[in-house]
């Protein structure tokens, strides 16, 4: 992030995704733009007051994501960043926005509420037709993600395992 940004302020302050875009503003001198309930849960309405409000970085949660991507593969073809996570997510619905107008970055990110926010992130260029999801990525700096089994010990590729995570 950089002061040129304009990150859209879509999330209930008490939702943990409103640290990153409130912080994510104030801290490195960029506009916050504060959208109303009602228009972002007015598809047609959200996605025009994105580009008139000059919107450049977004988190979405997967379902708002998903909801925006079907109404209008396009939706994001303005923006610079969109970062959606939360659940799982229809690789169809992220191809479509990839073949479509996407944005210049569109990133799956992961996080629960312990980790405020995001704890991984991946960059999606593409998605395979057979793709069954979307990978949650590699962590965030200061951050480990530890896949492991009911002892606590690393599970090996393509094994079940729980997610720990550990870090600053």
């Amino acid at each position: 992030l950089d002061s040129n940004e304009r990150i859209a302020h879509i999330s209930n302050v008490s939702f943990d995704a409103a640290t990153f875009e409130l912080w994510g503003a104030l801290l490195h001198g960029a506009r916050l733009v504060v959208l109303n309930k009602d228009v972002v849960l007015s598809p047609k309405e959200f996605i025009s007051e994105l580009e008139a409000q000059g919107i450049t970085t977004m988190f979405l949660t997967t379902a708002l994501f998903n909801l925006l991507a079907r109404e209008n593969p396009n939706a994001f073809q303005t923006l610079k960043t969109v970062m959606f996570g939360g659940e799982a997510c229809d690789p169809a619905v992220v191809r479509r926005v990839l073949e479509s107008n996407p944005p210049e970055r569109l990133l799956h990110v992961y996080g629960p509420t312990e980790t405020t926010t995001f704890a991984a992130w991946h960059h999606i260029q593409t998605v395979a037709p057979d793709a069954q999801t979307i990978p949650i990525g590699r962590p965030i700096a200061n951050t480990t993600i530890y896949l492991l089994d009911s002892h606590f010990n690393p599970v090996p590729v393509g094994v079940p395992g729980e997610i720990f995570i550990g870090g600053d």
